[in-house]
């Protein structure tokens, strides 16, 4: 990690932070669930059966985001974590990602029930209005603050060494792997998923979010967003047909990114925006990328 800065400092921090980074989103997450794994009879014993709600389970989809909290603090302190929060004030994208966002994430998963035989087949699965708003909570708090790790800091620190392409690439590959104990749990949400569909799937949405993030000037907001919607439980069970739809997806988003994708020019590789209270289309980067 980068030595600490005063918090009147402006702070950069470190490519190889991402070591410390990854060491403890995946020390924190897999050894979780890798006590369930080894030690399934002791564990269910102490803490309970795992579950997808499980406070441990929560716990371990939280460590993305702990481990960048963690970075961010021991190499900027409290101000240089409060400015990388900031990020979570930047929500203006161009109107063809707001639709994409809103309309074209359910689309895709539409479109993949569809393909899957299935799109009115099943039963609606809640069985009240209360349930719902339960499930869309739940799915909030969840999956979406991954963001604060993945986007929000190994994003940025990758494209400094790579083109956006590659980064998104290569971190869709760590992002996917992540996941890979959560399959081994007969009890988690992805029990009933295959790895590989979701694996190709990782990498496809990882090219996705890091336009929308580099044409967003580093929004970890939309990215929770669009993570949001990738597990919004509305959407009907597409596996692993919406994989392919998001494969597709992804070939269309670098073409008409193609330039942003291709160049470094509007990539966004400061995990601490400069300016404390806004980001200028032209600050080093904020990146302004190619709208979609």
């Amino acid at each position: 990690m980068t030595k600490r800065s005063s918090p009147t400092d402006s702070c950069r921090i470190s490519f190889l932070s991402l070591v410390p980074f990854l060491l403890i989103a995946f020390g924190l997450a897999w050894g979780i669930l890798a006590l369930f794994i080894f030690l399934p009879d002791q564990m269910t014993e102490i803490f309970g059966k795992l579950t997808g709600q499980h406070p441990l389970f929560f716990l371990a989809v939280y460590a993305p985001a702990i481990a960048a909290f963690i970075v961010v603090t021991y190499s900027c302190g409290a101000g240089g974590l409060r400015r990388y929060l900031a990020r979570l004030m930047l929500w203006r994208c161009s109107p063809a990602w707001s639709l994409f966002l809103i309309i074209g994430i359910p689309l895709l998963f539409f479109g993949g029930s569809a393909l899957k035989g299935n799109l009115f087949a099943g039963p609606i699965p809640f069985s009240s209005f209360q349930s719902l708003i339960l499930a869309l909570v739940l799915t909030a708090i969840k999956g979406p603050v991954e963001e604060f790790g993945w986007r929000g800091l190994a994003l940025p620190l990758l494209q400094r060494k790579f083109l956006p392409i590659w980064a998104g690439l290569i971190l869709g590959v760590i992002w996917g792997f992540w996941h890979l104990p959560a399959f081994m749990l007969s009890s988690t949400p992805q029990s009933a998923w295959s790895f590989t569909p979701f694996f190709a799937g990782s990498i496809a949405v990882s090219v996705i979010v890091t336009a929308l993030f580099n044409t967003s000037r580093g929004s970890i907001l939309l990215s929770a967003l669009f993570h949001f919607q990738l597990n919004n439980p509305i959407w009907p069970d597409a596996q692993p047909y919406d994989t392919f739809l998001f494969v597709a997806a992804a070939v269309l988003v670098v073409w008409f990114n193609r330039k942003a994708m291709f160049t470094k020019e509007g990539a966004v590789t400061e995990v601490i925006p400069q300016a404390e209270s806004r980001m200028m289309p032209h600050d080093p980067g904020s990146g302004t990328g190619t709208d979609y």
